[in-house]
């Protein structure tokens, strides 16, 4: 089995997997609890989140943990929008980011919000002048996120966060679920970074999002202080403290793995490059983690299950997207709607080998002579 779908989950990493069943069996009391073995769980939790601070660079109390990505990027979103619409009702995103991103939006939109979509080049990267452009006094939040997880498109983050300090009144999210322990990040001048664990070898269940103190969240679930005010709910120890081991762990020798999947997506680059019928959709601006790619005139779906049937596992597009509809992030990159009908995504990870490299390719040959024509 081959599988090149690192982006959509990854599997669960030996060590963390043993963190989650070691604090299970030893923490039974519900770390809000008074008597002793609340207390000491939550002596265990206190001391996972003072770990994940310290290795994020962030403070203890910023640190919201909630059930995944998709509800971090829900509180971000609605919990900024709630907050603050009394100083305006206008949103900023982009056409790259995540379902998780664009449903609250949709949602806010319908509640009388507005929302704008920043262009973004031919390289993926937002268009910072267009951004300026679209800028306004009652712009409260802008959504941008720190790589997609389409074409793998890393934003300058940096660069988008000092043109937001001109604006107070406006915060700025960025959901880093591609970017978290695959590439240094950093939280300068970001308000909101929202990200889940079982994108880098971690369980499903947990997401983390980070909150800079001076923000004020409406809450999305109401009930009790719970870790924080902002998201009420028992604290699942086990879980929490398996993502602190894969934070850890995700972070070591980060630069090699980056060189070592570089390597691996020049191969295929240079190969897949050699089909007339090919179009690489990722940029130079595109980390080698996720290399997406159309083959035109031809349904993707069917190239997958091909591929399927050599034991070989990628995607089409993100595992959160709608079957049968063209790729947003591809679209606003190539503009071209039969390009992002027919995508396939692949995604690696320090654990691919060349030899699965080498493998996928003489079947990705054999696919591709069988089905285009």
């Amino acid at each position: 089995m081959i599988y090149l779908d690192y982006a959509a989950t990854t599997p669960v990493n030996e060590e963390v997997l043993k963190t989650f069943y070691d604090i299970s069996k030893s923490y039974i009391g519900n770390p809000n609890s008074t008597h002793k073995l609340g207390q000491e769980a939550k002596s265990c939790l206190d001391l996972s989140t003072k770990k994940i601070a310290e290795i994020l660079k962030v403070k203890e109390s910023e640190i919201i943990y909630t059930s995944g990505a998709t509800e971090a990027n829900n509180l971000a979103i609605k919990g900024i929008a709630n907050e603050y619409k009394r100083y305006g009702k206008h949103i900023i995103s982009t056409y790259l980011e995540h379902s998780s991103v664009t449903g609250p939006l949709t949602a806010l939109q319908n509640q009388g919000f507005e929302i704008d979509y920043v262009d973004v080049l031919d390289n993926g990267l937002v268009d910072l002048e267009h951004l300026k452009e679209l800028l306004r006094e009652d712009t409260i939040l802008v959504s941008i996120g720190y790589v997609d997880s389409e074409v793998g498109i890393k934003q300058d983050i940096n660069e988008i966060g000092k043109i937001l300090l001109s604006y107070p009144n406006c915060f700025f999210h960025v959901d880093a679920t591609q970017a978290i322990g695959k590439i240094p990040v950093s939280f300068e001048n970001i308000d909101l970074i929202s990200f889940a664990p079982h994108k880098f070898y971690g369980l499903n269940g947990i997401g983390i999002l980070i909150k800079k103190e001076n923000v004020l969240l409406e809450p999305l679930i109401h009930g009790g202080i719970s870790t924080t005010i902002f998201r009420s709910g028992t604290p699942n120890l086990a879980l929490i403290a398996s993502a602190e081991k894969a934070i850890s762990l995700a972070n070591m020798d980060i630069e090699n793995k980056y060189q070592y999947v570089k390597n691996l997506n020049q191969r295929l680059q240079q190969s897949l490059k050699e089909y007339s019928k090919v179009r690489i959709n990722s940029t130079d601006k595109s980390i080698p983690y996720i290399l997406n790619i159309s083959i035109k005139g031809i349904s993707t779906t069917n190239f997958q299950k091909e591929l399927e049937n050599y034991d070989i596992y990628v995607s089409t597009k993100s595992a959160c997207c709608a079957p049968n509809t063209p790729s947003r992030p591809v679209y606003a990159i190539t503009k071209d709607r039969k390009l992002a009908l027919s995508t396939l995504r692949i995604s690696l990870s320090h654990y691919t080998t060349m030899e699965d490299i080498d493998t996928f390719l003489d079947c990705f040959d054999k696919c591709y002579k069988k089905l285009v024509k």
